[in-house]
């Protein structure tokens, strides 16, 4: 009993557009994988161009060797995978380049990952990049997310997590 009475506040973790373009409820995603949101809890952006950027301070835990995808983990624990487009990993990595690796640190804003939008959009199903927060229960209180229109990559606020 007496250690709930002891138990931290985390505060707050804010989660920037990692992509410039709109951004929309994880229903919206033609995949029940993540409309479903059996990966986590997040968003998803429609982007306008193929440049990614960190959402978040973290750590890189995983660059997919695909370079569809990437897992950063924040300090207080939060991990962010974001997905760039729908059945993106049978493209085996063609149009994507990534630029960091596991074990690097990044700041919000850092440059991820680069693609070619064309090639996204004629090779797979979708542009569409979900953004998962993918240990939500196990870190989360509560989260507001942002839909918009027009996104910024790195200066827009598109979720905020109230930590546990």
């Amino acid at each position: 009993m007496l250690k709930n009475l002891f138990k931290k506040n985390t505060g707050e973790l804010k989660i920037y557009a990692p992509l410039e373009g709109k951004v929309v409820d994880l229903n919206e995603v033609p995949d029940p994988v993540f409309a479903e949101r059996m990966m986590g809890e997040g968003v998803a952006i429609e982007p306008v161009n193929g440049e990614v950027v960190s959402p978040v301070d973290g750590e890189i835990v995983q660059l997919f060797h695909t370079n569809h995808a990437v897992g950063i983990k924040t300090k207080s624990g939060v991990e962010v995978l974001v997905h760039i487009g729908l059945e993106t990993v049978s493209m085996e990595g063609e149009g994507f380049e990534g630029h960091v690796k596991a074990g690097d640190k990044v700041k919000t804003g850092d440059k991820l990952i680069t693609f070619d939008m064309n090639l996204v959009q004629e090779k797979a199903k979708s542009t569409i990049t979900p953004i998962i927060i993918t240990n939500y229960n196990d870190v989360a209180a509560n989260m507001e997310q942002h839909t918009m229109d027009n996104a910024i990559r790195g200066e827009t606020e598109i979720m905020m997590i109230q930590m546990k």
